[in-house]
Order: C-alpha cells, then structure tokens, then sequence
C-alpha cells in the first residue's frame, strides 16, 4: 500500500527499530526492495535520487514505483530524495510521490529554512509529507562539490520549529558514496539532537555506516535511513561477473536475474540489521 512518512516514521522513532530507505533506479532493483520487505513483513521507502530522475523522466518513475507500492501487502512510501527546487518537488507530486525531500542544506540557515517552509506548505496542501535537511551530509566522491557541515543541535530545533517539516535530516558523520563502513558517528550531537527536536530523525549516506552503529542507532529516535550505494554495489557487481561468465550472451534480460537477486539479498541485509526482526 501506497503511504507517507508521516503514516511510518512516527512509530519507528519511538520504538527500537529504523525504516529503510533505498535509492532505486528503475524497475529492477524497486520491485526486489519491495519483495524484500514484503518477506520480512516490514515497511520500506522507495527513493529516487537526481541521478535516477536525470536517468528516466520523474513521471515514468513515479508510476513505476507507485504501482509497485499500491499492489504491495505492506507499507511503502514514494520518496523524492534531495530536491532542489520547487519545480523539482512539484513535479514528483504531480507524478504521484507520497513523499519529497527538500534539500537547502548548502544554503545559509536563514534562506534554508524560507524555502523549505515554501515547499513544506506545498507538501502539505497536496497531503504529501515533506523531510528537510539541517547541516549538510557531504559527498565522499570528491567530483561532487558540497560542502559537508555537521548538524548543530540548536539550529535544527529552530529549522524543524520554522519550517514544518515532518522529519529532518541530521549530519553526525556520514557521507554519502561512501564504499566502506569507515564512518565515525557522533553519538554526543546525536543525543543533544534528540533533546530539542520532536520529528523523526533521518540519516543519509548509511552504507558507510557499520552494522553495530547501524543497530545503535536504530535504538535512538533515527527513524529513516537511507541507503544506495550497497544497491548499487550488489547490483553492479553482480552484473559484471554475469557479463564477464557469459560472453556469448546478450540479452539483458538474463544478465539482470542475479543482480535483482542479490539486490533483494542486501536489502533484507540491511532491514535485519536496522530492526526488521525486533520489530
């Protein structure tokens, strides 16, 4: 079924457990992030990045990934991750999205929390919940030119007060793209996060994370991470030992059943470890 966040992170930040969002690219790897969470009974938030929505127009997408969600058994939100316009925002909502993210995070404070209040009352008028983003989470490809800033406890409690946004984006010291899970989280930041903000908690760039803090945090009030580099690691991977085994092959359509298979394989991975079971 078809939800918003709003519908699946306030239980989840009062309890001991973390919903998995997942950066999907098409059909492939969607419907095994579905299937997974299916199999473990458990609600999941399919998102889109820039890359994906430069890759296929948003309204492709969108339909694509909201079938998905509308046939499912369980709970799966729609999700734009890392909007950066009102354009962009509007555009997912007109395609269906349950969900959007604004994402001012390289902004000053003060024109971050103007324009995602705009897109927030936007959000809202259409019944889609909107996250924002306080601090900034960087990149770990250096190509990609965003300056990474930690969350400071006071201003994030002014920016969720401002802006009206239904769960936020924290920086404690992950990065996105990153390979390893070589991340050092801020557990201090964290808690003091916790004290003065009362929306669900959101971790970008968690496939640098390690598997004992991935379960740490999962206990604390984070009730969304994000995941998609270890998609797109399984699924990669997988693909080129296909093309590689099977030179005589040329049908896509073959080549993509182990990489689908293993992509179901490390979402489950990660819903475990996020409290899929102590849920």
């Amino acid at each position: 079924m078809l939800v918003t966040l709003n519908d699946i992170l306030k239980e989840a930040s009062n309890s001991n457990y973390a919903i998995a969002g997942f950066n999907v690219f098409g059909y492939e790897d969607a419907v095994m992030v579905a299937k997974a969470a299916q199999e473990l009974d458990v609600p999941v938030i399919l998102m889109t990045n820039r890359d994906a929505v430069s890759h296929m127009p948003i309204k492709i997408l969108g339909s694509i990934l909201t079938d998905i969600a509308k046939e499912a058994k369980i709970p799966i939100c729609v999700h734009l991750d890392h909007g950066k316009s009102i354009d962009e925002v509007v555009s997912a909502i007109k395609s269906g999205f349950s969900s959007v993210m604004y994402d001012g995070s390289q902004l000053p404070l003060e024109e971050n929390i103007k324009r995602t209040k705009e897109i927030a009352d936007i959000a809202h008028h259409f019944g889609v919940s909107i996250e924002g983003e306080i601090g900034s989470v960087g990149y770990n490809d250096p190509s990609i030119k965003a300056k990474a800033m930690y969350t400071v406890p006071k201003e994030a409690k002014r920016f969720v007060e401002e802006t009206g946004v239904d769960a936020v984006a924290i920086a404690i010291g992950t990065l996105h793209r990153m390979k390893a899970q070589e991340a050092n989280i801020q557990y201090d930041r964290l808690e003091e996060i916790e004290k003065l903000v009362d929306v669900p908690l959101v971790i970008h760039g968690s496939t640098g994370v390690k598997d004992e803090d991935l379960i740490r945090m999962s206990k604390h009030r984070i009730a969304k991470v994000n995941i998609g580099t270890a998609l797109r690691m399984a699924f990669g991977n997988t693909l080129r030992d296909e093309m590689n085994n099977k030179p005589e092959e040329f049908d896509r359509i073959k080549f993509f059943k182990r990489p689908m298979i293993e992509v179901k394989n490390k979402a489950k991975e990660k819903m475990i470890i996020l409290g899929a079971k102590r849920k």
